[in-house]
């Protein structure tokens, strides 16, 4: 485990810590489902989402259709985050019904692959910030830790030693990369029914992808898709980097229950209802990997409760602002890539 920034905690109490909390949170029924808030949510992106569909289809060759492309971008990151919220059984108690609203949001809606992304995010709450079993600190193409840098080859050897920098621009990319993700998964074997994720995920692509070069001219068409999948990248990129980014990272088998490993490792940000529409509620980021199957809409009302409780027992818990979060995040990425730049 890095010992840089985390300060271990005093021992816990006799019992589970967690169960004590949990037993708080139960209590104040804040686990329980909110099927009126999820109708209404659903019912609202999906009208946004077609909306932005009809007008792309009225507007035909029009410098206009730039602001449909942003728009869509901030839709396609709504219903990613409606994505997340179903494969966390926030909507639905059952998996089938999840399973189904999750492939039409995120094969047909988006074009990201829902198995792919459940299978990935599934291990990054079991083991958040961990360098050996997280996949979203594989070191890929940034690196997470000095250790990573010490060790990078390839690309990341490369980026790694302006990877603070680049980060934003790379964002750009994000979209582009989860498709890709998506494509690679199905043409593997081991995924939960590739078949129908595979149809679904490429009858977006050919709708997508008609659509664009059926009402726009071709180079209009290709700047459509360069804005609108680089400003969905940048806007995922934004939703996620500041949860984790910037945070402890762990390596072998740290000596942590598991109230303390999602805390220490996560970061909340701060803001008001604003924040928590544009960041899908996963600005409450320690609430949600502490209560994944909590409904997103009951996180704010949690926040307060697990932040008083840490600080009874005597646990670090950090909330920021969120251009404080992205400031953190770059720092720490500069960091990382020291090793990088005195070896260069």
């Amino acid at each position: 485990m890095t010992t840089d920034k985390l300060v271990l905690p005093s021992p816990p109490r006799p019992g589970s810590d967690f169960a004590r909390l949990c037993r708080r949170i139960t209590d104040a029924g804040l686990l329980d489902r909110r099927p009126g808030y999820y109708t209404a949510r659903i019912a609202l992106v999906t009208v946004l989402f077609a909306g932005g569909w009809v007008a792309f289809a009225l507007l035909g060759d029009s410098w206009w259709q730039l602001a449909v492309a942003a728009f869509q971008a901030f839709m396609f990151g709504q219903i990613a985050l409606l994505s997340h919220d179903l494969a966390h059984r926030q909507v639905f108690r059952t998996r089938r019904p999840a399973e189904i609203a999750g492939r039409l949001a995120g094969n047909l809606g988006i074009g990201m692959s829902y198995g792919w992304w459940m299978d990935k995010h599934t291990r990054h709450h079991a083991n958040p910030n961990h360098e050996e079993l997280d996949p979203d600190v594989d070191p890929d193409v940034l690196v997470w830790s000095q250790r990573q840098a010490r060790e990078a080859r390839g690309v990341p050897r490369f980026i790694g030693r302006h990877q603070a920098l680049l980060f934003f621009p790379l964002l750009t990319l994000e979209g582009l990369n989860l498709h890709w993700s998506g494509i690679r998964a199905v043409a593997r074997p081991g995924l939960r029914r590739r078949g129908l994720e595979a149809a679904l995920l490429f009858t977006h692509i050919a709708v997508y992808l008609a659509a664009l070069f059926i009402v726009l001219p071709p180079g209009l068409a290709l700047l459509f898709f360069a804005v609108h999948q680089g400003l969905w990248g940048v806007y995922m990129g934004s939703i996620f980097a500041p949860n984790h980014k910037g945070m402890p990272t762990l390596t072998g088998r740290p000596e942590l229950d598991f109230l303390r490993k999602q805390v220490l490792t996560s970061r909340n940000v701060a803001g008001g209802p604003v924040i928590d529409v544009l960041l899908g509620g996963l600005n409450h980021q320690i609430e949600h990997h502490l209560f994944p199957s909590m409904p997103s809409v009951h996180l704010r009302r949690a926040q307060p409760m697990v932040e008083a409780y840490c600080a009874e027992i005597g646990i670090s818990y950090l909330r920021t602002g969120l251009v404080s979060s992205y400031r953190q995040t770059l720092r720490h990425l500069h960091e990382a890539g020291a090793p990088l730049r005195k070896a260069s």
